[in-house]
């Protein structure tokens, strides 16, 4: 077998968050929350908003593609490959306000691990999609509960 290809490791690790032993997931929200509290703190609303939003986009593509290739290195859904989360914790974060205190960001940080490990309203059934989609896509629905909880947060308190 060929050598794992390295452009994907570093994509489906998340340059290397996923080697954490402990709790690779969460490293890899964390790695996420890292890339994207600079656009938060020092960007406009409008250019932190669609950064991420493109972020989710490109990285949802390359994961499945990374995850694709790391299945076969790895074996099936291996919890090195932690791009996922990031691509699901950003999701969780485009629905934290321009103007959020710090603990916002934990909880949309609480809530997308809650939803990720859990699994509720489908999201497990997710994971039955094959290859690199079934790797995405429990993720990426998980970030989408964590989003509309922030929301209705939002809104109601």
């Amino acid at each position: 077998m060929k050598k794992f290809p390295l452009i994907h490791k570093i994509i489906a690790t998340a340059c290397g968050a996923g080697y954490f032993p402990w709790g690779p997931g969460t490293m890899g929200a964390v790695f996420a929350i890292a890339v994207w509290l600079p656009m938060f703190l020092f960007m406009g609303y409008c250019s932190w908003m669609t950064i991420t939003a493109l972020l989710i986009v490109v990285f949802t593509i390359l994961g499945v593609w990374s995850s694709t290739v790391a299945e076969r290195y790895w074996g099936e859904d291996p919890s090195r490959v932690v791009i996922d989360e990031v691509v699901g914790m950003w999701i969780t974060l485009l629905a934290v306000p321009y103007d959020a205190e710090w603990y916002t960001i934990l909880v949309a940080f609480v809530l997308f691990r809650f939803f990720d490990m859990v699994k509720p309203l489908g999201v497990r059934k997710m994971e039955n999609l094959k290859s690199g989609y079934g790797i995405m896509a429990d993720d990426i629905l998980a970030g989408v509960y964590g989003a509309i909880v922030i929301l209705l947060l939002n809104y109601f308190i």
